[in-house]
């Protein structure tokens, strides 16, 4: 009681002083600094801005709810809490200084949670997982779209849903696309052995196995690293903490797996009568996902968008790192919805909540085609007329009928990213400045931008000021080389937090924000401890086809260690019976499907399971020679030098430090 009074009173002095700059030297438990003055006056400046009063949207948001888990939180003893949907309960009434109103508004509407009637005969589980998932009545069954991302989530889900609900079997299962929030719960729901007999049709868009198993395995470790900040994974719920995705709350974390399709959608439109119920599918490939696919109740004159449709701006290019999606074909896809099912009344998503009314359905479309067109267009414009991509991002403002509407909101997305997207898809990483063609790496130019500037204490107290007049932008950008130069200088360190947690509480998109507040966190606390552990996704990991596995093997390999080693390698898979030669040579690893070598330097014989357990880190160098499942011929020397060869990356590395 006695510090909250002296806090109280300290505060209350600092008022009355006008020292106001000084306030966010106060903290929170996890080091979070609070808002700034300028950082709430433009926090409640942009609340003016838009029409927050507006409950159009939380009154859909809340249509047609039947129940809601107000316990809601899914835990796996093995893993831990998997999902928690209760950590932010502390999200009611208006923004605080901390949180973008926008943002805010958002996460609260993301908050709403339950069991829902869209129409008759269509219900969906809204806040059990990042993503939706829907069911459709059919004649003798359900029809599943999207089951989640987590096994866990995805029976809690279906569980909570058949409290409410006519208990029937599931007839169908319905991928909208590649992404694992909308299938990896799927075993959640559905046994593999129950799919497997072949009782239960799986409907994905063409391409969805290669893309939903490839995504990750090339470049996951980076990726993943990468999406601790994007999805905030690190940070408390709370006001100085994650709020929400955008899309939704956050990502589950339990155990992945993954149905193999029984048809696939290859074309548009392509009807199909699914247990009783009519659907007419649109492939709409190459745009939110590599695979997706879009569909129309005509009976009940229901359209489900997808992800090609959001109530958020969505990305271009994610944060995380993914190739660069295509805004023009983006677009093309939603005008093509609008011809073929503008007469709809109900427009579902696969995030976020329905809408109902034909003008509404069809503004909302047309407002979201608009908006990657305009992203499109007006970038490759600007570029033509020679600006680079940080003067795009810098200069292009939405017209006021797209900055006023929340659907377009960048939430998730960004006007500022997405710019800078399409400047990618069409020009790549140089902007044609010279001076940007062989930068010198980030510890090197900060050294030298240090020692110009005069030195640590000099950049410092700069730096300080730059703070001190809310010139956050700048602040991070200067103090970032004196962080990179000296990566122990803790004052650096702590001011660059302090700028980062400012920037975050600014942020309008849930994955700005989050990612600047994990830089501060991870300024002030250190990158995370242990690695990354594949062990959840052991089934979908199956799926994957052991040519990209051999891919990752090749990136994976020390090219200076490999220098002027050639070895040649027999992989057999005796439960598979499939053998594939792997050849090094100039520091480079090749690899082909083909009978083994017999000139090979040894062959390896082993089950796919242990090539797993092996590939993922999840087996030690013991269980590897001690193995029943594995057996090898040849020169045990030479395999064991190949695998050293091989590096170990832990996804532990650092971001904001060097």
């Amino acid at each position: 009681m006695k510090t909250y009074l002296a806090i109280a009173v300290f505060t209350f002095f600092m008022a009355l002083c006008g020292c106001e700059k000084q306030a966010d030297m106060w903290v929170d438990d996890h080091g979070f600094s609070a808002p700034t003055k300028l950082t709430a006056d433009l926090n409640k400046a942009l609340g003016k801005e838009l029409p927050l009063d507006d409950q159009q949207d939380f009154k859909d948001a809340r249509r047609g709810l039947i129940s809601s888990d107000e316990n809601l939180k899914v835990v796996n003893p093995a893993m831990g809490t998997i999902w928690d949907q209760t950590a932010y309960t502390f999200m009611k009434g208006d923004a605080p200084a901390s949180a973008n109103p926008s943002l805010w508004r958002q996460a609260r509407l993301n908050n709403i949670h339950g069991l829902f009637e869209v129409t008759k005969g269509i219900y969906q589980l809204r806040g059990f997982d990042l993503a939706n998932m829907t069911l459709i009545q059919g004649r003798t069954g359900w029809i599943v779209v999207d089951p989640l991302i987590a096994k866990e989530t995805s029976a809690r889900a279906w569980a909570f849903a058949m409290q409410h609900l006519s208990p029937k079997p599931i007839t169908a299962v319905i991928f909208t696309h590649s992404h694992i929030d909308h299938f990896g719960g799927a075993t959640g729901i559905l046994s593999p052995e129950k799919a497997d007999a072949g009782k239960v049709r799986i409907i994905a868009p063409d391409g969805f196995m290669e893309e939903s198993v490839s995504e990750n395995v090339i470049a996951g470790i980076a990726m993943a690293r990468r999406a601790h900040y994007m999805y905030g994974s690190r940070l408390p719920r709370s006001e100085r903490g994650h709020i929400g995705t955008g899309l939704g709350k956050e990502l589950a974390m339990g155990s992945i797996g993954i149905l193999a399709p029984t048809e696939i959608i290859t074309q548009t439109p392509e009807e199909k009568v699914i247990d009783g119920v009519r659907f007419v599918f649109q492939n709409v490939p190459a745009s939110e996902a590599p695979a997706e696919l879009t569909f129309y109740l005509p009976d009940l004159k229901t359209f489900c968008g997808a992800e090609i449709a959001s109530h958020c701006l969505h990305n271009l290019y994610t944060l995380r790192g993914t190739k660069v999606r295509d805004a023009l074909k983006w677009s093309r896809y939603i005008n093509e919805a609008i011809d073929l099912f503008g007469e709809a009344e109900i427009h579902m998503g696969v995030h976020n909540w329905p809408i109902w009314g034909n003008d509404r359905v069809v503004e909302f479309l047309k407002m979201q085609r608009d908006v990657y067109a305009y992203i499109h267009d007006q970038t490759v414009r600007m570029a033509n007329a020679g600006l680079t991509p940080r003067e795009i991002s810098a200069e292009l403002e939405f017209p006021e009928s797209m900055r006023t509407t929340f659907s377009n909101r960048g939430y998730y997305g960004t006007l500022s990213h997405n710019a800078k997207a399409v400047y990618q898809f069409y020009f790549g990483w140089y902007d044609a400045n010279p001076a940007n063609l062989n930068p010198l790496p980030p510890v090197e130019s900060g050294k030298r931008y240090v020692q110009l500037m005069g030195g640590a204490e000099k950049v410092l107290a700069k730096a300080q000021m730059s703070y001190d007049k809310g010139e956050y932008r700048w602040t991070a950008e200067v103090l970032n080389h004196l962080v990179f130069a000296q990566p122990g200088n803790d004052k650096a360190k702590e001011l660059l937090a302090r700028t980062y947690d400012q920037l975050g509480y600014q942020a309008e998109s849930g994955p700005w924000r989050d990612v600047y507040l994990t830089g501060a966190y991870e300024l002030r606390h250190g990158g995370p401890e242990k690695g990354l552990y594949f062990s959840n996704a052991m089934e979908l990991m199956k799926q994957t086809p052991i040519s990209n596995f051999l891919t990752s093997m090749a990136v994976r390999l020390n090219g200076p260690k490999a220098d002027g080693k050639n070895l040649v390698i027999n992989l057999l898979f005796t439960d598979l019976n499939q053998s594939y030669v792997l050849h090094l040579e100039n520091a480079v690893l090749h690899h082909k499907m083909a009978p083994l070598d017999p000139e090979a330097n040894a062959t390896l014989r082993i089950t796919h399971q242990m090539f797993l357990d092996m590939a993922l880190n999840t087996a030690g160098i013991k269980e590897f020679v001690l193995s029943d499942d594995i057996k090898i011929e040849g020169s045990k020397l030479d395999l064991i030098r190949f695998f050293t060869l091989l590096d170990k990356p832990k996804g532990k590395f650092n971001i904001v430090t060097p």
